[in-house]
């Protein structure tokens, strides 16, 4: 059965899994099947979140994904683990600090690091609409295994992007380059396929601290945004936080209003602040119930603002 897809302006409904933004505003036309509806219901059964527009699963990303719908998301951002745990050491506030984040960070070898991003970005495939977009954050420790995997599955790369860190944390070692920029590449679904690109608006916006976006310019591929304000981290942090400017360039560059957009490792999740702020539909997932804790925190402070 294909996936059957329903709006009613920022209403959506996938298969009978009401993203919390349903009203009931009149008869729909469309007949789901008994199957499909109490998917629908378990999976929003088990959200460890939910208000208009924006869910949380706890769990493992495959897990959920498996259970959404085909060709049912416009877009996901992913940061997945960067498997850099090793026992270093960084700069932070002027202190030496562990780079250690986790068991979830943790590197199990070149194979089994290649596999689980291989396995998560065919499970992102599947449920991406012919024309969706992905996004896939990471450093050198990762960044190229997922672009070899994003190769393997025929998905069709569309950039890649360098974010500068102005204001990147030293280099203790003085021994190599100050690591001052993540990559980003942007992929769609597949090759043959119409992707949502908001030019006008990454042309004309204002960027503001972008000192390398000049007016009226085209949007270039390098990108200078600082990281993570004090303010985004008031309730707490993540240790790979992403600041809110980058994830907003990311959201109005390629969705547009309403549409669904999944971060599959969700963290504190910046994504769906971005999200939120913009009008669009959120799914984030991840394994570590602190940080939807902290994303929760966030989004009813955001809520609270946006009333007043």
């Amino acid at each position: 059965m294909e996936p059957l897809i329903f709006r009613n302006g920022r209403d959506i409904s996938i298969q009978g899994i009401v993203l919390d933004v349903i009203r009931e505003e009149g008869n729909s036309k469309i007949q789901l099947s008994e199957e499909y509806k109490e998917s629908g219901r378990s999976l929003l059964q088990n959200a460890y979140y939910k208000k208009q527009g924006f869910i949380l699963y706890h769990g493992n990303s495959l897990g959920i994904l498996s259970k959404l719908p085909e060709a049912s998301v416009d877009m996901i951002f992913s940061d997945p683990p960067y498997n850099l745990s090793n026992g270093g050491f960084t700069v932070h506030a002027g202190r030496m600090v562990s780079v250690n984040k986790g068991e979830w960070d943790r590197s199990k070898g070149f194979q089994d690091d290649y596999d689980f991003h291989y396995n998560w970005l065919a499970a992102a495939k599947r449920v991406l609409k012919p024309g969706g977009s992905l996004w896939v954050s990471g450093t050198y420790h990762s960044i190229y295994q997922c672009g070899y995997a994003l190769q393997a599955l025929g998905y069709h790369i569309l950039n890649d992007i360098s974010w500068f860190k102005p204001n990147a944390a030293p280099n203790l070692s003085c021994r190599f380059f100050t690591a001052s920029h993540e990559t980003l590449i942007w992929a769609r679904k597949e090759k043959k396929g119409k992707h949502i690109f908001n030019y006008k608006t990454m042309k004309d916006g204002i960027w503001n601290g972008d000192f390398l976006k000049k007016p009226n310019m085209q949007m270039r591929s390098v990108w200078a945004i600082g990281t993570p304000k004090p303010e985004e981290k008031k309730f707490g942090k993540h240790p790979t936080q992403k600041p809110y400017e980058l994830l907003k360039r990311i959201v109005l560059a390629s969705t547009n209003k309403g549409d669904l957009i999944i971060d599959p490792f969700t963290g504190s999740s910046t994504t769906g602040m971005a999200a939120y702020l913009q009008n669009r539909n959120f799914i984030g997932i991840d394994t570590e119930k602190k940080y939807l804790d902290l994303s929760i925190k966030r989004l009813e402070d955001l809520s609270k603002r946006s009333l007043v």
